[in-house]
């Protein structure tokens, strides 16, 4: 036993975290919020979209999950088309769950929305009759957590129970479904206040190795009216076209030339409001799939380049932007239409899933100032385009004489 022993103590040391507020039992055990959500029509729609690009919307739509995350729980494996989250120490209240599930299914379902809508038909085809939806299974046991390396790995029987809950007797693929372990920490009247929205059923299973497991679950099914009234669960409204901000500018340049500003990262900073500075990998600019960040006033925001579509009369770029705090899920769409040999029609619109807030003051003020910043944005675009066509033209002709 030195030796494991041994062994043990090393690999402890090797990945070291802080201490968390849950204290650990004598057989070193943890007292633990187990959360999957897990994408229903993963494998078919892989299998059968025939889209090279959805692998990366699968990639796409677990971020979001990630992102979704208000519980402040940690990831601790991603496999394939599911989450598993965790939070050490005492159970969140049953509302909490209720809030972080319906904010999750919400936010998949916008995102999944927009790009039904935006991208090239073929995957916009494949959404369409695929339905891609979201289950989440939550579980409240024990764990012990292993730390080997830099990464942490969850153990126990009650991780076997909350992957074995993926396969039940529930049917349908749109639903969240709670064990008795994680309702039995919560008072009665507030499970059944924070499900008013919808019908909350018994079920049980039996697993080999575990026994019956028994557990109760929601169809979130009654939540998809939200994605078409006033609030995707904060109020927000969506009209027939989805949420959108539109501005248009004339600009003095060949309409290829704007195409070059607009998609040149380093030059953001010089019309974008508030931008200090940008960050991307040199090697990979210009490619699709590009991701860079951007400092804006006092925060982050992430962007990546998803379609760049030509043709004679129509120039169209899209930027998938993350991290967006007060807009989540949303996209950049610029189109550039000619003009004339020297002139174009450039259009920047701004399409998100919600507002992030509960407050209607709050939301419109936000949707404000956003109005603001796409007109400064457009403004400021158009006249760096002109700036730099001009200078341009005059190097051309120094060199020529």
């Amino acid at each position: 036993m030195g030796v494991l022993d041994d062994l043990r103590t090393a690999r402890r040391a090797a990945g070291k975290r802080p201490v968390t507020a849950a204290t650990a039992a004598d057989d070193g055990m943890v007292p633990a919020l187990l959360f999957i959500p897990d994408i229903s029509g993963f494998t078919r729609f892989i299998q059968e979209s025939g889209s090279v690009l959805a692998p990366q919307l699968i990639a796409d739509l677990l971020e979001i999950l990630v992102e979704a995350n208000t519980l402040s729980m940690e990831v601790s494996e991603i496999q394939g088309d599911a989450i598993l989250f965790y939070r050490l120490g005492p159970p969140p209240s049953v509302q909490e769950v209720v809030t972080q599930c319906r904010r999750i299914f919400l936010d998949f379902q916008n995102y999944l929305r927009l790009m039904e809508r935006d991208l090239d038909s073929e995957l916009s085809a494949a959404l369409r009759s695929h339905d891609l939806t979201i289950k989440i299974i939550v579980h409240f046991g024990k764990v012990s957590v292993a730390q080997i390396r830099q990464f942490t790995k969850l153990m126990g029987r009650d991780v076997i129970v909350v992957h074995r809950l993926l396969k039940n007797n529930v049917t349908g693929n749109e639903y969240v479904l709670l064990s008795d372990g994680y309702l039995e920490t919560q008072p009665a009247a507030d499970v059944a206040r924070s499900f008013s929205w919808t019908r909350l059923l018994r079920g049980t299973c039996l697993y080999d190795f575990l026994g019956e497991i028994c557990y109760r679950y929601a169809y979130l099914s009654p939540l998809r009216r939200l994605l078409n009234e006033e609030g995707t669960g904060n109020g927000a409204h969506r009209g027939a076209d989805g949420n959108a901000l539109k501005v248009m500018s004339t600009v003095r340049v060949p309409a290829a030339y704007a195409l070059r500003v607009l998609s040149n990262f380093r030059l953001r900073a010089h019309w974008m409001p508030g931008v200090s500075e940008v960050t991307y990998d040199l090697t990979k600019a210009g490619r699709l799939g590009t991701s860079y960040k951007v400092n804006l006033n006092r925060g982050q925001i992430d962007f990546q380049t998803v379609q760049r579509f030509e043709d004679a009369d129509r120039i169209e770029y899209v930027e998938k932007i993350s991290l967006f705090r007060l807009f989540p899920n949303s996209f950049l769409f610029c189109f550039i239409e000619a003009v004339d040999d020297r002139s174009c029609l450039v259009t920047l619109e701004f399409r998100y899933g919600y507002i992030a807030s509960a407050r209607p003051l709050i939301r419109f003020g936000q949707l404000q100032r956003m109005r603001r910043f796409m007109g400064r944005s457009i403004a400021q675009l158009a006249r760096l385009c002109e700036r730099m066509h001009r200078r341009r033209q005059v190097h051309g002709q120094a060199d020529a004489s």
